[in-house]
């Protein structure tokens, strides 16, 4: 993926981009410490191969000028896709004058832990039971996670940009 292009989302590429949602989160709704997101209404850089799409992060600038990482899926792992699409989100946020860049996922999820730490973000919060708050709103999120392991909490990460 040396020649990747990243393509923001915009209206012509939006039912593709919804369709993949659908596929990877069961839902253009994600829920995040108890709140409801619209995915079709967040940012996002996504990246096609041959018209499909290989690799999608979608983000929202809060008011507070935090950069939020909504979703990262990366279908092809270990060439650098997921990294390139965190640098220029990072470039985004800057542009924001953003100070900050945050993610959440979950206690199952141990590649994203990893991922994110290797990369400079910073574990700052434990919502703890936060999932059960989350399932009330969204029923598909399942009661056991990756590796067996119950889907329970929120793990929330920090990256300090720099200016």
């Amino acid at each position: 993926m040396r020649n990747m292009e990243i393509t923001p989302i915009i209206l012509e590429n939006q039912s593709v981009i919804n369709e993949f949602l659908m596929k990877h989160w069961y839902s253009t709704d994600m829920v995040v410490c108890g709140e409801k997101i619209d995915m079709t209404k967040s940012d996002g850089l996504a990246v096609f191969s041959h018209g499909e799409i290989t690799a999608l992060l979608t983000y929202r600038i809060k008011p507070d000028h935090t950069c939020e990482i909504i979703s990262l899926d990366s279908l092809i792992e270990n060439r650098g896709t997921a990294t390139k699409l965190l640098q220029k989100v990072f470039d985004i946020a800057r542009t924001y004058s953003c100070k900050t860049v945050t993610v959440m996922t979950t206690n199952d999820n141990l590649k994203a832990i990893g991922f994110y730490q290797k990369r400079g973000f910073d574990m700052t919060r434990l919502h703890y039971n936060s999932v059960e708050k989350s399932r009330k709103i969204k029923p598909e999120i399942p009661l056991i996670g990756d590796y067996g392991i119950p889907l329970r909490h929120e793990l929330e990460f920090e990256y300090v940009l720099k200016i």
